[in-house]
């Protein structure tokens, strides 16, 4: 009789994830989708930075951002930590505001070859920091799976999913970011942490 042992890379090994993503650089240059005065340009996003009175991101039910998307999809932030491994997640919901089922677009998995092998995804999202007129990307397992919410399904009129994404973290001074996500609306979100 033979036994075969195999090891399987998991996704929850952040740290392996965390070293390879610094050290590839994730971080491109920013500025496609800047103005002139190197902010982003608006959007038709709701976000809470477009409240006159903006309450504090303690709560978990808390939006920091509603973005918008196609098929009556809107896409509800609800938190955005800054962890001690060098990494920000963003966390949400994902609700179908229509009253027919809708599906997220494949485009959101973005356009890298690597992140659409594994499937649909949110992949394609970004944090732009204008300050330093940078662009993170959504960062990657060793297998090249991207650490975010994966295999999304259809969804029923009024049904929405946790989701979340995981990013390399700005600088520790950079408090503002323009979150980015393909065929949805931007918004500016606030990093705690």
């Amino acid at each position: 009789m033979s036994v075969r042992f195999t090891t399987r890379a998991r996704t929850g090994a952040v740290a392996l994830v965390v070293a390879a993503g610094l050290a590839l650089g994730v971080a491109g240059c920013g500025g496609g989708g800047d103005s002139e005065d190197g902010k982003p340009k608006a959007s038709a996003s709701a976000s809470k930075g477009d409240d006159p009175n903006p309450s504090t991101q303690e709560g978990s039910d808390e939006i920091l951002a509603e973005l918008r998307g196609e098929g009556g999809l809107i896409l509800k932030i609800t938190s955005t930590t800054r962890d001690a491994g060098g990494f920000v997640t963003v966390n949400g919901e994902l609700k179908n505001d229509s009253s027919e089922p809708a599906r997220v677009s494949l485009r959101a998995a973005g356009v890298e070859t690597e992140i659409l092998r594994h499937g649909p995804s949110l992949g394609g999202a970004t944090l732009v920091d204008s300050a330093s007129k940078k662009r993170y990307y959504v960062l990657r397992d060793t297998d090249g799976r991207p650490l975010t919410t994966t295999n999304m399904p259809r969804l029923k009129a009024g049904e929405s999913i946790p989701v979340f994404m995981q990013f390399p973290a700005p600088p520790a001074e950079t408090s503002e970011v323009s979150f980015q996500l393909p065929s949805f609306a931007s918004g500016t979100i606030q990093i705690s942490g």
